[in-house]
């Protein structure tokens, strides 16, 4: 069996208000699609990796890997309009069949422990998913004026990897984009193929502000 790990990296510096693309600032003094991309390295599956950049950053990423002595193997696709194009994209530069990871470039401190619980479950059982519980209250917001709490209990928040049987993907990315598709389990679903969740971790957070920058370097300590 073949194992592959794509890892998007489409995201802006905006909501981090930095003109640096978040995957590429330093988290532990290199930047942290670096870690991203280590952690699957060191797995047990060994996955072939597949990151998916921007066209306009690639030799950027390339000048960062010199710079940082950077020399873990893979491959580097051009992303697309959307990120559901870019998966699209990195999908189509694997010509065997496999087990796919999907992760976002900016969850560095996914475990290599999650990494292979996930490849063993969607090797048994076609695809398998991330997600951890709220702990907060959640409401539902009706209007300017008015919301409705909603049971937690009946929600999980998704993370990545999400990872599935490669024929799977090639069905469901045939599809035509759709503003739902949020992810790429959405994706599948659309498809007609059956979700299979597993538990997340606390730590495997997404860095999205400046404030998760600052959890991420307490947590890698």
């Amino acid at each position: 069996m073949k194992y592959y790990a794509i890892i998007v990296g489409g995201g802006s510096g905006k909501r981090m208000q930095n003109s640096v693309p978040k995957q590429f600032l330093l988290l532990k003094n290199k930047p942290i699609l670096m870690h991203t991309i280590s952690v699957f390295a060191t797995s047990i599956f060994h996955p072939e990796i597949i990151i998916v950049l921007h066209p306009d950053l690639h030799q950027y990423w390339k000048e960062l890997c010199l710079k940082y002595n950077f020399n873990i193997p893979h491959v580097l696709i051009n992303g697309g309009e959307q990120r559901f194009h870019s998966v699209r994209n990195g999908l189509m530069s694997i010509k065997n069949d496999g087990i796919v990871a999907i992760h976002d470039a900016v969850r560095p401190l996914v475990s290599t422990n999650l990494i292979s619980k996930l490849f063993e479950e969607a090797t048994n059982n076609g695809n398998a998913i991330a997600a951890i519980k709220p702990s907060d209250s959640i409401r539902k917001v009706i209007s300017e004026t008015e919301s409705q709490i909603i049971n937690r209990e009946e929600l999980v928040l998704i993370q990545t990897p999400q990872t599935f049987k490669i024929e799977q993907l090639r069905v469901s990315y045939q599809q035509q984009y759709q503003l739902k598709f949020t992810d790429d389990a959405s994706v599948v679903e659309e498809g007609g193929f059956k979700i299979n969740l597993i538990e997340g971790e606390r730590n495997n957070i997404k860095i999205t502000y400046p404030e998760d920058l600052e959890l991420a370097n307490l947590l890698i300590k």
